[in-house]
Formats: structure tokens, C-alpha cells, sequence
């Protein structure tokens, strides 16, 4: 049996995203560390309400792509532009120069990220973890800030976690309070960059269930992961990164399904080799 058709996948359950101008809008993208050249042309789009999943081998450049959206990284060709606007440059004289950090944070005001580590204040508790942004950032008032907070530990089903510091909460926990506080400041896009890599086996589900939960509700998410159930039950497009360089993109089905791409169903069949319990002798090492 092909373990690669084995594979479930579903329609998300949202409308159709709307494909009119893109979210997000990368072309020729390119990022050097050195003398290694991590991301060697990217073209990408993501449209309002698109889930993309974006999956590949270790060191493709999967991070470092999500990074350069969120402007976390300097990247030295291309493009990257948010809801229309270039993110990181702007033109001078008829030159790119580096943008302004004040220019920078406008542009992508509107973008959260989720990383694969917490990064919670540990003096802080969950609700002060949430508020802090509101407060710093957004300068609200602290009563709209505490109710704001509160509203996004509900969502994510931790509003009677709210007064636990985070060496009292789960890592499964902890990461549902960062997704909160990236939820509380409105994003239009939402970036996971291998959310659930660093939890036990057991606290993934509850992650990836808020997760699924953003999808229905129609958010824009670009998410690198290594849950491939997950991609193919939600995302919209799926995108496989190899190299520094996008080799498939498609829907779950045509990904995980019709992979014609050797370098793709070699990747799927590590990851279900990797993944597999046993495929012989079930009735001598397993249950009856």
C-alpha cells in the first residue's frame, strides 16, 4: 500500500478565500548568510483568508522565509510586501535604501507570529503576558488592555489560566498564551513558525487546535510545520521548500496525493517512515 495516499485530507471548512490582491506578496526573494545562500528565489502569494502550509527538509529555509515576512531578517533581493506595502526598503532617489524601524513597524503592524519557542516574561502572568504589547504598543488603557487580554485567553481557551505564571502551564499552554497575545493585537496575518516542535507529543493536539479553529474563523496564516495531518486537513495551498527554493506548490491533495516531484515523495516517505508504528508482523508485535 502507498503510505503517501494513505494520507487524509479535507477542505477547510471557511469560504473561499477572497483572491483578490494578495496579503502577502513575495518575488525573486533572496537571503545570503555569508557565503550560503539560504533562500535563492522565492515567489509566493498568499491571499485574504489563505492558510498555507509551508513544509520541507531541515535547512531549506523555511524560518528564514517566515522571518523575512515578519521583518525579523534583512533580506538582500526581491521583494516582500504586505497587504500592497514593501516591507523593510523604500525608494529614494530612484535607489532602495533599508527603511526606518519606524517605517518597518508600520508595515508590518499588522502581522503576528508565533514562534516555535514562547518567549513568555516569566514574571508575568498569562494575562500580563497578554497585556504587555496592548499596553507598550498599542498604548491602551489598562482596563481596555485587561478586557482585550481576557477575550484572547478565552479564545484560546485559557481564560482560567489567566492569573498562572508560565512555570505553572504546560508547554501546550504556554505556547496557546503566546497565539493569544499575538491574537490580542488584530493581525491581518498570522505566521507559526513550527509552533508545536518544542511539546510533547501529547499537548500538540490542543495547540493545532486553536490552530484550526483560526482557520474557520477565515484568518490569513502562513504556518511552517512538520505536522503533515495538519496541512493536509487545513491548508489551503501547501508549499514544499527544498534548497532555498519553492520545488512544489499545489493543493493538499495534488501534494500529498499525485506527488510526482522525486525530491517531494522522498521527503513524504522519510516523514512516514519516521512516523510509521509497524506496517509487519502486527500480529506478533501488537495487538491482537
Amino acid at each position: 500500500m502507498n503510505a503517501l495516499a494513505d494520507m487524509p485530507t479535507s477542505a477547510p471548512t471557511t469560504a473561499a478565500p477572497d483572491r483578490g490582491t494578495p496579503l502577502i506578496e513575495v518575488r525573486d526573494l533572496r537571503k545570503r548568510f555569508g557565503e550560503v545562500e539560504v533562500l535563492r528565489g522565492i515567489d509566493l502569494q498568499i491571499a485574504r483568508s489563505e492558510v498555507v502550509c509551508i513544509i520541507g527538509p531541515s535547512g531549506s529555509g523555511k524560518s528564514t522565509l517566515l522571518r523575512c515576512l515578519a521583518a525579523l531578517e534583512t533580506y538582500d533581493q526581491g521583494d516582500v510586501r504586505i497587504e500592497g506595502e514593501l516591507l523593510g526598503y523604500t525608494e529614494r532617489n530612484g535607489r532602495r535604501v533599508r527603511a526606518s524601524q519606524g517605517e518597518i513597524n508600520r508595515v508590518r503592524r499588522n502581522v503576528g507570529m508565533v514562534f516555535q519557542q514562547f518567549n513568555l516574561w516569566p514574571h508575568m502572568s498569562a494575562l500580563g503576558n497578554v497585556m504587555e504589547a496592548l499596553l507598550r504598543v498599542r498604548h491602551l488603557s489598562r482596563d481596555e488592555a485587561r478586557r482585550r487580554a481576557h477575550a484572547m485567553l478565552e479564545t484560546v481557551g485559557l481564560a482560567h489560566k489567566a492569573d498562572a505564571y508560565p512555570v505553572k502551564l504546560s508547554g501546550g499552554q504556554q505556547q496557546r498564551v503566546a497565539i493569544a497575545r499575538a491574537l490580542a493585537m488584530e493581525p491581518h496575518i498570522m505566521l507559526f513558525d513550527e509552533p508545536t516542535s518544542a511539546l510533547d507529543p501529547e499537548l500538540v493536539g490542543e495547540v493545532l487546535q486553536v490552530m484550526k479553529q483560526l482557520a474557520r474563523d477565515g484568518m490569513t496564516m502562513a504556518v511552517v510545520t512538520h505536522e503533515m495531518g495538519f496541512a493536509a486537513q487545513v491548508a489551503d495551498k501547501v508549499v514544499f521548500i527544498d534548497q532555498g527554493r519553492i520545488a512544489v506548490t499545489g493543493k493538499p491533495r495534488e501534494v500529498f496525493h499525485d506527488a510526482g516531484q522525486p525530491r517531494l515523495r522522498q521527503f513524504l516517505q522519510n516523514y512516514f517512515d519516521r512516523n510509521a508504528f509497524w506496517t509487519q508482523g502486527a500480529d506478533e508485535v501488537g495487538p491482537a
